[in-house]
């Protein structure tokens, strides 16, 4: 294997150093993360399976809604 980072992991590591140069920042992020919620790392740690079986169940869901809520 290659000892180039991938971009995953350059990503997951200039989060570590933000949070470690940043620690209210980090503080602050705790606080609002469960109001914003973080669609990157949902769609992330999924994969593009994950991803497209997600898709679907939205799809679906509104399908069902809106036969039976009309």
């Amino acid at each position: 294997m290659s000892d180039k980072e991938t971009l995953e992991q350059q990503r997951e590591r200039l989060r570590r150093q933000e949070l470690k140069n940043n620690p209210t920042g980090n503080i602050n992020d705790s606080f609002n993360r469960a109001n914003n919620g973080n669609l990157v790392d949902l769609v992330g740690s999924l994969g593009w399976k994950g991803t497209g079986i997600l898709i679907l169940v939205i799809i679906l869901g509104f399908i069902i809604y809106s036969a039976f809520f009309r």
